[in-house]
């Protein structure tokens, strides 16, 4: 056939690249996207993006993008508006479909189209936006699987075939969805469903360090809809003595004062009674962790990165006795770590984006990572503490999006009211 059908272009802008703009952009929040994975290759062009180009929109990539938007003299609002993409360069457009692409060319269109390219044997360092003979190599491999002419050039039918492949499973059975609630993490959804946290990190075209968001909706894999959901395991349960609190029941397990309040349905600022009897969060321990620091050391740690980082250190270390009683061998059900309950993802952006470092994994460490974190979050708001605190606990662009949770505001409200006390 040579050079797909010409003439046929300016029927294809019309028809065909209303469905490849769909396999392009499809949202982030659920699935790997091509378009997404443009965007984080036109930010590492620029030197704002660090992380590996997967296609998930997550803090790396969002942070790229108000960064962007900084130096350009944008609203950095996060949002990809062709001011922004024009900022991009050269890197940021065309959108996928919207003209025709062979050895030679450069664009958002050319990486979209490589990250597609994956499973057709283009190796992940090969998606840069260059259209080359590796990427004419992987393409043809395409084109041969789905019978079109070999060329190795994207053009209308190429285009229609893609986005015919991104919808090829529109007609198996239906996957079972779960909504995620706050505080939940793959590992506490898969164990509801009894399936593989990976598998159904996978399922999502996600990985088990992607961030997951109250409010997004997970597939969870097929082949599960027929298993019968698994009993709960016994849950350990405390009865109060007297003179016991919240927190120095957590200690006691080294558990989050915070979970332990919410497990049982109850405000951290609640009377808890002698003879009550409170369940305690998966990943107790009666026994302290070999090398457990000392709080008087966790607190010395916290007013030195305060000091250091600019922030309130009643504020931190309000912050750090309401997520773990200023213990750092507490990891929640959903792999926060240590004193400030840092998720291994958030660490990852606050050595990578933040320091350009990596931190030790250590009490100290723990704690300069989440001050610097907080003091970032400052940042995001102004100074706002209140808004600060909800960047922490629900992420600064759900906060901006939608405004605070109602869990959110209790998370704020008891933080504050810790304010002075710790």
């Amino acid at each position: 056939m040579g050079r797909e059908d010409r003439g046929s272009v300016r029927r294809w802008l019309l028809v065909g690249a209303v469905v490849v703009c769909v396999l392009s952009l499809a949202p982030a929040a659920t699935a790997a996207s091509a378009g997404v994975a443009a965007l984080q290759v036109a930010l590492r062009a620029k030197g704002l993006y660090p992380g590996a180009i997967d296609g998930i929109n997550g803090q790396l990539t969002e942070s790229g993008v108000l960064t962007l938007q900084r130096r350009a003299g944008l609203p950095p609002d996060g949002r990809l508006t062709p001011a922004t993409r024009r900022a991009l360069g050269r890197l940021g457009g065309p959108l996928l479909g919207r003209r025709e692409l062979a050895v030679g060319a450069v664009g958002w269109d050319v990486a979209a189209l490589e990250f597609t390219l994956r499973r057709y044997g283009l190796p992940h360092r090969a998606v840069d936006g260059r259209f080359t003979r590796r990427t004419a190599a992987a393409l043809q491999r395409f084109q041969r699987a789905m019978g079109l002419g070999v060329d190795g050039i994207a053009g209308p039918r190429t285009y229609r075939a893609l986005a015919s492949r991104s919808g090829a499973g529109r007609n198996a059975p239906p996957a079972r969805v779960h909504v995620v609630r706050p505080g939940e993490g793959f590992y506490v959804i898969a164990a509801r469903y009894r399936v593989d946290a990976t598998s159904l990190a996978r399922a999502n075209g996600l990985s088990l360090s992607s961030v997951i968001i109250p409010g997004q909706r997970l597939r969870v894999p097929v082949a599960t809809m027929g298993a019968a959901r698994p009993r709960p395991a016994p849950s350990l349960v405390h009865t109060v003595r007297t003179g016991e609190s919240f927190f120095s029941i957590a200690a006691v397990y080294h558990v989050s004062p915070w979970q332990l309040a919410r497990v049982n349905n109850l405000s951290l600022t609640q009377v808890i009674v002698p003879g009550q009897r409170l369940k305690v969060p998966a990943g107790a321990h009666v026994a302290a962790e070999p090398g457990a620091v000392a709080r008087g050391t966790v607190r010395e740690s916290l007013d030195h990165w305060s000091g250091v980082y600019g922030v309130d250190p009643k504020l931190a270390r309000a912050l750090a006795w309401m997520e773990s009683g200023f213990q750092q061998d507490v990891v929640s059900d959903v792999g926060a770590l240590g004193v400030m309950q840092l998720l291994p993802e958030t660490w990852e952006f606050v050595d990578t984006v933040l320091l350009g470092r990596r931190t030790p994994r250590t009490a100290d460490g723990n704690v300069q990572a989440g001050v610097r974190y907080l003091r970032w979050q400052l940042d995001q708001f102004g100074g706002d503490a209140r808004l600060a605190l909800a960047g922490w606990y629900q992420g600064a662009r759900a906060v901006r999006d939608v405004g605070l949770y109602e869990d959110t505001k209790e998370f704020v409200r008891i933080v504050l009211a810790l304010y002075g006390t710790v």
